[in-house]
């Protein structure tokens, strides 16, 4: 993998990768729902056609279509007609928390947590890797984009978060790993980041990548693991706490009282 990797463009090329066999609607949707939710693909742009989604994906044009359907239903799409028409995007914030609330609440605690347990393993492996392999121009890269994390906003600090763990995912020199770090930012990463929804969860966030890089920049193979995995535990903890405090109300009873 080479060294000037650029994660934004292996992002937005990830999206329309081609699907494993057999892929379906679901799958096809999944994909460009969560590019959405991530801020890859942009309110307002514009979608590949039918025709070209399929021939990208590797499915049938009748299984893009189906899924093109569905998220024009979900408000992420919208479809015009004539010479300048297509599907575009089209995203509120609104409607990006309902998406997350609606698959917060479909997903179990310990599936959950089996996912992060899995992107710990690849996150841990990158930062590994990156410690060792990186050269010295690509680490200050790094440490100058750690300590530049904008947290006015939950976008940009996940935008940004997303951009600095592939960088790190590419600095591995593993297109293997970096196939991971994309795949796995887009089945967990929208949940993941929850946190930054808050302000104080935000400048820890800019602290951790800090941290990370520092280790990476230090040449420090074990504790680059290390702290990668610290940012993705902490993550994940927040992320526990939310769910099941949003199902308390739903599932705590009153207690008996004796006449």
């Amino acid at each position: 993998m080479p060294q000037d990797i650029r994660a934004t463009s292996l992002a937005r090329s990830a999206v329309f990768i081609t699907l494993d066999a057999a892929g379906r609607a679901e799958q096809v949707e999944r994909r460009i729902s969560d590019a959405i939710i991530m801020g890859i693909l942009r309110d307002g742009e514009k979608l590949p056609s039918e025709t070209q989604l399929a021939f990208q994906l590797g499915v049938a044009v009748v299984t893009a279509r189906e899924a093109l359907e569905s998220l024009r239903n979900q408000g992420l799409v919208r479809t015009m007609r004539g010479r300048d028409g297509g599907s575009f995007v089209t995203f509120t914030a609104e409607v990006r928390e309902q998406l997350l609330q609606n698959r917060l609440r479909a997903s179990s605690t310990v599936e959950l947590r089996d996912l992060a347990t899995h992107y710990s393993a690849i996150a841990g492996m990158s930062a590994e890797l990156a410690a060792d392999r990186a050269g010295d121009d690509d680490i200050a890269l790094l440490t100058s984009s750690a300590s530049d994390l904008d947290t006015s906003s939950e976008t940009a600090a996940r935008r940004q978060i997303a951009t600095f763990r592939l960088t790190v995912a590419g600095l591995s020199q593993s297109a293997r790993l970096v196939r991971e770090e994309l795949r796995m930012q887009s089945e967990l990463g929208p949940l993941l980041w929850r946190r930054l929804r808050v302000a104080d969860e935000r400048l820890k966030a800019m602290t951790e990548l800090e941290a990370l890089a520092k280790c990476i920049a230090e040449r420090d193979p074990d504790r680059a693991r290390s702290a990668s995995l610290s940012q993705i535990n902490h993550s994940m903890q927040w992320l526990i706490r939310e769910k099941l405090n949003a199902e308390l109300p739903e599932t705590a009873q009153p207690e008996e009282t004796n006449p």
